[in-house]
């Protein structure tokens, strides 16, 4: 059952409380291989579901719109303090509700409509907040785009080099949703200093590996970085901004009251202990053991004969192009979830199908190292990916079955946080 239990939701509705332990024995269940989703610890999850969500915060610690702040300060410091200590940054902001607000706060704090921005392209591994056409940031402002090399699916970077001197933006983002390779920062930092940029650090996907030394950190090169807290972080659904102390005052501002009013404090103090758990030796431990299984899984993967973007991985994502297998992402990650194993499809640079329909899936490793996996597993995992994938192509669900059965037995040795034997 679902942990901590819900027997006050199971009483008074127990439609939701199904679903939820539906959702639970679902996670129990499948290898969880999308690289944005983890398992939080149970002392998250109270955090999230605490008292906490009754109360109103507008504004910051020791400068309310609110009475009532007497515990509510200290915990918002808390945070904040934790960020910054296991960050090595002057100034930390754990309000924004989400990753993607986190970004548009700089954007507020750093341009003006019409400005020049400058990220990577979704295809190419970026995300819809760095300026792509369909999000309000490629609306509000001139957004110009660097991708990768065809010829290696990694980062050209004289020609971001060649393209920020051209372009001049006034904020440049490096970071991004399917990069599976090491983000250089003091190359972008190079580049945006010499031009006069503001360079943003989005670590939403890398948070984790950066706080447990498995991926170098932008801290020093980056003047602003956004985060998500969940992902390789292994906090709640939420995000923190950090900067030096000089942009700290325009962040803040462009936070509250730019975009947005009450800060969730139950998030806030979901934030503060998966901090201090990502402070801990065991977690440093943790993000090691996350990129050794994703290279081990990566090789495992080549060697059954698979693409992938940027010929394998540093980190902890994988991007696989299944051209080559003769069947699209989307109808390759149904019948792996029917498999046991949950990925998302996902485009590929230069990919020549459709968005909705693309020709890739994005896999990555932190959710089954949270749950104890490790190299020993990935090459079964691979094999299991390969059944199931080649199954699909010939419309064979004996094969899917089976496989969905063995993913079970194998993940009941493996406990996850979060559900509890009944």
């Amino acid at each position: 059952m679902h942990q901590p239990p819900i027997p006050h939701v199971a009483g008074s509705d127990p439609d939701v409380a199904e679903l939820i332990q539906a959702e639970a024995r679902r996670q129990r269940d499948k290898i969880r291989l999308i690289p944005s989703e983890n398992y939080v610890s149970v002392a998250v999850l109270e955090a999230s579901g605490s008292v906490l969500t009754n109360k109103y915060s507008e504004g910051y610690p020791g400068r309310r719109y609110y009475e009532g702040q007497q515990f509510i300060d200290p915990l918002e410091r808390i945070a904040c303090e934790r960020a910054e200590s296991l960050f090595g940054v002057d100034h930390a902001n754990v309000q924004p509700y989400s990753g993607s607000p986190a970004n548009l706060a700089v954007y507020l704090a750093f341009a003006s409509p019409g400005d020049t921005v400058m990220g990577m392209a979704l295809p190419m591994g970026g995300h819809l907040t760095h300026g792509w056409p369909v999000s309000v940031t490629g609306k509000w402002f001139r957004s110009v785009q660097y991708g990768v090399r065809a010829d290696t699916g990694r980062l050209d970077l004289d020609e971001v080099r060649d393209l920020a001197r051209r372009e001049r933006p006034k904020v440049i983002f490096c970071g991004g949703t399917a990069i599976p390779r090491i983000i250089d920062f003091p190359a972008f930092a190079e580049i945006a200093n010499e031009i006069g940029a503001i360079l943003v650090a989005d670590i939403a996907h890398i948070a984790g590996l950066i706080a447990g030394g498995a991926h170098p950190s932008p801290v020093g090169y980056a003047s602003v970085l956004t985060t998500t807290t969940h992902k390789t972080l292994r906090g709640p659904r939420g995000a923190m901004i950090m900067s030096t102390a000089e942009h700290g005052p325009a962040l803040d501002k462009a936070v509250f009251p730019g975009l947005q009013g009450g800060p969730h404090n139950h998030t806030t103090a979901a934030i503060a202990v998966a901090l201090r758990e990502a402070a801990q030796p065991s977690f440093r431990a943790y993000a090691h053991q996350v990129v050794a299984n994703a290279k081990a899984l990566a090789d495992a993967l080549l060697a059954l004969g698979y693409t992938l973007v940027s010929g394998g991985t540093d980190n902890h994502l994988i991007l696989l192009d299944l051209t080559a297998q003769g069947i699209g992402g989307k109808p390759a990650a149904k019948a792996l979830d029917r498999a046991g194993i949950e990925v998302n499809y996902n485009t590929v640079p230069f990919d020549t199908r459709k968005p909705f329909d693309p020709s890739g899936i994005r896999i990555g490793t932190p959710a089954i190292t949270t749950r104890g996996l490790t190299q020993e597993h990935m090459s079964q995992i691979a094999a299991w990916m390969d059944e199931a994938i080649t199954a699909a192509a010939k419309d064979d669900e004996e094969v899917i079955e089976r496989v969905a059965g063995e993913v079970r037995d194998l993940l009941a040795g493996y406990p996850m946080p979060g559900w509890a034997a009944a």
